[in-house]
């Protein structure tokens, strides 16, 4: 067990000194937070589409008081940070339009499909769950096939980028109506939950502080909030491009910025350094707790296809909606962005309909003749 956990540390900082050879000081403490990430959440149980699931099946509300005590406690350093170094900092600001909140619906649908959103699905396959592996296999392609269409998908109905700080004016104004509009998220979540299923375990508790504590690294060190999306598109981009596709004729990655990541290294993308990280670290977390990956039974063929397009389907709605549960409501909401509140909404409505297909959909294969179901 010593041999074990002492060659998880050695792995651990292996890959951050890694980093830090290949791409220098700041890569390495970006890597470094993204196996934060993964060790709390795979650790200390910290997810985003599962309380999702729990607050409608079971009237637990518990996991979704954590978001939101995480949410909170960012922003209340994040808004005032954001106000205090406007040109060294950037917000998970974004449009709200009509592909942004149909995207967010198909996105809380597809999540629940896989269990997972974009960290769960890196969490659910850093820690072997087979589901989550063909899931995110299936998002980086979906992804990468947001970029070429999202000109045309934006071009239905965006409104200009709106701000709790521009319209309330002010980081002060703008921490208030945020908490505000948290602790009334909160009572609905109280007014459903069952008693005893409220209030979250010291567990959630911690994780929530921590979770809070790396999201406020990643502005500070990457200069933006806490993001999956973007690492994931461009994985699939580089992909593309391996295998002989053009992208130079493409909107979205022959602006500038995308055109230059796109031919710079992997690990000068700060999304893409804490999704690594993330990953490794759920890999961490689980074998430090001796537990095999997440046991997957037996599916039908036509399931797995299932996960597959559902996977698809995450990646490419995110790209629509700017973001998935961490990049658009965790960090969104967070940094006063207006389309963070508008896509938990539609998210949290998609979820819905996604808990209806689950069953449909996810059948477990039959049995062989004479033996027992898996």
């Amino acid at each position: 067990m010593l041999m074990i956990r002492t060659g998880l540390v050695v792995l651990a900082l292996a890959l951050v000194l890694g980093a830090f050879i290949l791409a220098g000081p700041r890569a390495a403490l970006l890597m470094a937070v993204g196996l934060g990430f993964g060790l709390v959440l795979e650790g200390l149980r910290f997810g985003f589409a599962g309380p999702w699931r729990l607050i409608v099946t079971d009237r637990d509300g518990r996991g979704l008081m954590a978001q939101l005590l995480a949410i909170g406690a960012t922003a209340a350093v994040a808004l005032p940070l954001l106000s205090a170094a406007p040109g060294e900092l950037a917000g998970a600001h974004a449009p709200i339009g009509l592909a942004m909140i149909g995207g967010a619906f198909l996105f809380g649908a597809a999540m629940q499909l896989v269990m997972g959103c974009g960290s769960g699905t890196l969490v659910n396959a850093g820690s072997g769950n087979l589901v989550g592996l063909v899931a995110l296999v299936g998002f980086v392609a979906g992804s990468f096939f947001g970029t070429l269409h999202l000109s045309w998908w934006t071009d239905l109905g965006t409104l200009p980028v709106m701000t709790v700080q521009g319209l309330f004016g002010g980081a002060g104004a703008a921490l208030t109506v945020t908490l505000l509009g948290l602790a009334l998220v909160a009572a609905l979540v109280w007014w459903r939950a069952a008693p005893g299923r409220r209030m979250p375990p010291a567990r959630l508790w911690i994780a929530a502080g921590l979770i809070a504590a790396l999201a406020l690294a990643n502005l500070v060190i990457a200069g933006q909030p806490w993001g999956i999306v973007y690492g994931l598109g461009l994985w699939g981009a580089k992909l593309a491009q391996a295998g002989g596709a053009d992208l130079a004729a493409t909107a979205f990655w022959s602006s500038p910025g995308n055109a230059r990541q796109l031919d710079a290294s992997l690990l000068t993308d700060v999304t893409t350094l804490t999704n690594i990280g993330l990953l490794v670290g759920a890999f961490l977390a689980m074998r430090w707790k001796r537990r095999p990956g997440a046991q997957v039974g037996r599916m039908r063929p036509e399931s797995w296809a299932a996960v597959l397009i559902a996977g698809l389907v995450l990646g490419y709605s995110a790209r629509l909606a700017f973001g998935c549960n961490v990049g658009a409501f965790f960090s969104g909401v967070s940094t006063g962005s207006l389309h963070g509140w508008v896509w938990f909404a539609a998210a949290f409505a998609g979820s819905g309909l996604g808990l209806k297909l689950r069953p449909v959909l996810l059948r477990p294969a039959a049995p062989a003749a004479g033996g027992q179901p898996a």
